[in-house]
C-alpha cells in the first residue's frame, strides 16, 4: 500500500527536550540537580501535564511535597520552552521537503495544554501541518490506544495510510498496530515496510492540495 501521509512525534523527533536544559542553568550542584531530575521535577511527573493535568494544580502540589525547591519548580513552570533547545537536526529540513512536494503533514504529540499554547507560537514548522492532536489538550496521551483513534478519525484517514515518523516503541512506550508497524518514515522520505524492503514511495498530494480519498 502506498503511503498517503506523514505523522510526525514532536519531542525528540522534531525538536530537542529535555528538562535538564533549563535546570542546568538554574543548578549548579551537582547532587541537587541529581536529586531535582531524579525525584522533584522528573518526566514521569511532567508526563501528568501531558496527560491533562493543568499547572495550577500540579505546581503547588509538588511544592507542598519538596518546599526546598519551589525555586525550580516555579522555574519549570514559567520557563518550560527553555527545556526545548532547538530541532532534531535534519528533522524541518525533511518536513520542508514533504511539505514542498504537497505531501500531508501531520502530527501527534504528548505535550500539555498550557505548554503547547506557549511553544507553539515560537515553531513556525508547524505551519506546514494540517492537524496536530495534542494530548493535553485532549486529555489523551501515548500510549493509550484512544488518541490513535481520535487521530485517525480526525486526520481522515485510515492508519495504514500513513508513514510513520516517530521515537522506536521501545524508547516512547507506543503501542504496536498499524500506526506503528505500517510505515516507518526514512531521512530520504520514503517509506519502509519490514526489515529491508522499501515500500513505494510516499503518494504526492492531488494538485488542489486536498487530503485525497
Amino acid at each position: 500500500m502506498q503511503a498517503e501521509a506523514v505523522v510526525f512525534d514532536v519531542g525528540r523527533v522534531l525538536y530537542q527536550w529535555h528538562l535538564r536544559h533549563l535546570f542546568e542553568k538554574l543548578v549548579t550542584d551537582p547532587a541537587r540537580l541529581d536529586m531535582l531530575l531524579g525525584e522533584v521535577v522528573t518526566e514521569e511527573w511532567h508526563f501528568e501535564h501531558d496527560r491533562g493535568r493543568t499547572l495550577g494544580e500540579m505546581v503547588p502540589e509538588r511544592i507542598a511535597l519538596y518546599p526546598d525547591f519551589e525555586p525550580e519548580i516555579r522555574a519549570y513552570a514559567a520557563r518550560f520552552n527553555e527545556t526545548i533547545p532547538g530541532p532534531v537536526p535534519g528533522s524541518h529540513a525533511l518536513v520542508e521537503r514533504l511539505d514542498a512536494r504537497g505531501v500531508p503533514l501531520y502530527a501527534i504529540t504528548n505535550f500539555g495544554a498550557e505548554f503547547w499554547a506557549g511553544f507553539r507560537p515560537t515553531a513556525p514548522i508547524f505551519d506546514r501541518f494540517r492537524a496536530i492532536v495534542v494530548s493535553g489538550e485532549e486529555k489523551l496521551a501515548k500510549p493509550d490506544p484512544a488518541i490513535f483513534d481520535l487521530a485517525a478519525r480526525r486526520f481522515g484517514r485510515a492508519p495504514e495510510a500513513y508513514a510513520v515518523h516517530r521515537r522506536q516503541p521501545r524508547q516512547c512506550g507506543c503501542r504496536r498496530g498499524p500506526w506503528l508497524a505500517g510505515a516507518p518514515l526514512q531521512p530520504g522520505g520514503s517509506a519502509r515496510s519490514g526489515p529491508g524492503r522499501t515500500r513505494t514511495d510516499i503518494k504526492k498530494a492531488p494538485a488542489n492540495g486536498s487530503p485525497g480519498p
